[in-house]
């Protein structure tokens, strides 16, 4: 073969690589506070300033988890049992088929023993708030930062418009719980255009960022719900494999959710006032996943 032939081969060979590489490439709330009405609503672990040795943050601000494709990651099916513990030491003998549990503070040890017992472990990671205790918090510039999150000490709302600032920073947090062996994410304050941010959000910024956040964990490999924001229910539930809700009976807004049972996506729900009774036989009707939680999200739980 000619040096000629040889330098054309090789050139074919490098311009197909970078057009396969091309291919392959990808382009709440725990607490939803709502200053305008229904739709986020609950409790808060933020601000308890916990250890983070082994927790989300710790990895660096690289993108590297957007860097390729995931082959694929985990679905839940409509009715799975679940827990939802955020606060106290986590209780691994409640009977559940999925356990919902903050990044930061369930040690990767921990999601292997739950997970060895058959069970799936949701990661639960804030996405459209800073909080000042994070070990990352010294990663997110000050212009993204805006008004306080009324009721939660060191948090502020992010300008999510800044997709170009906050998505290296979430990719680190969400391959954090790839690595702990998450299967899936809670992102939570998916709602901020509907409270006083300090930035001018609209309902379509809202939109577009809640669609990149899924994005961004379904190209870490992990499962994604969406965590309140009731009113974008249906505009974002092709975009998510789950929901995660707190309150929708006392708002009298579940049936705004039922998009997710509907598509075989199931909906995790909670309520905190009154009797298990008072919301059960409606939820179970719209197949939802429901449970009664004490406001701090210990291990109590009183499922339907």
């Amino acid at each position: 073969m000619t040096s000629r032939r040889l330098r054309a081969l090789l050139l074919s060979l490098v311009a197909l690589t970078v057009l396969y590489s091309a291919a392959c490439t990808g382009g709440g709330d725990r607490r939803g506070r709502d200053v305008g009405g229904a739709g986020s609503h609950g409790p808060s672990t933020g601000g308890a300033g916990p250890s983070y040795a082994d927790g989300l943050g710790s990895a660096s601000a690289s993108p590297s988890a957007s860097s390729s494709a995931a082959p694929g990651w985990w679905k839940p099916a409509v009715g799975m049992t679940w827990q939802w513990q955020l606060t106290g030491t986590l209780d691994k003998s409640v009977t559940a088929e999925v356990y919902d549990v903050d990044g930061a503070n369930t040690s990767a040890a921990d999601v292997a023993a739950l997970k060895s017992a058959g069970r799936h472990v949701i990661c639960y990671v804030n996405v459209g708030a800073h909080e000042d205790f994070r070990a990352d918090a010294k990663n997110f510039p000050e212009s993204v930062r805006g008004k306080g999150l009324d009721g939660w000490p060191g948090e502020k709302w992010l300008d999510i418009r800044r997709w170009d600032v906050l998505e290296p920073l979430l990719a680190a947090r969400f391959k954090t719980c790839k690595d702990k062996g998450f299967d899936a994410v809670e992102p939570d304050n998916v709602d901020g255009y509907r409270n006083g941010s300090g930035f001018p959000l609209t309902a379509d910024d809202q939109l577009t960022f809640n669609r990149r956040v899924a994005d961004l964990a379904h190209r870490t490999g992990l499962g994604v719900g969406l965590k309140n924001d009731v009113e974008q229910a249906a505009a974002l539930a092709p975009a998510f494999d789950f929901a995660v809700n707190e309150e929708c009976a006392r708002y009298d807004e579940c049936d705004t959710l039922k998009v997710f049972t509907n598509a075989g996506k199931p909906v995790f729900h909670v309520e905190y006032d009154g009797s298990a009774g008072s919301f059960c036989a409606k939820t179970k009707a719209l197949r939802f996943s429901s449970m009664k939680k004490k406001l701090d999200l210990d291990a109590w739980r009183e499922s339907c």
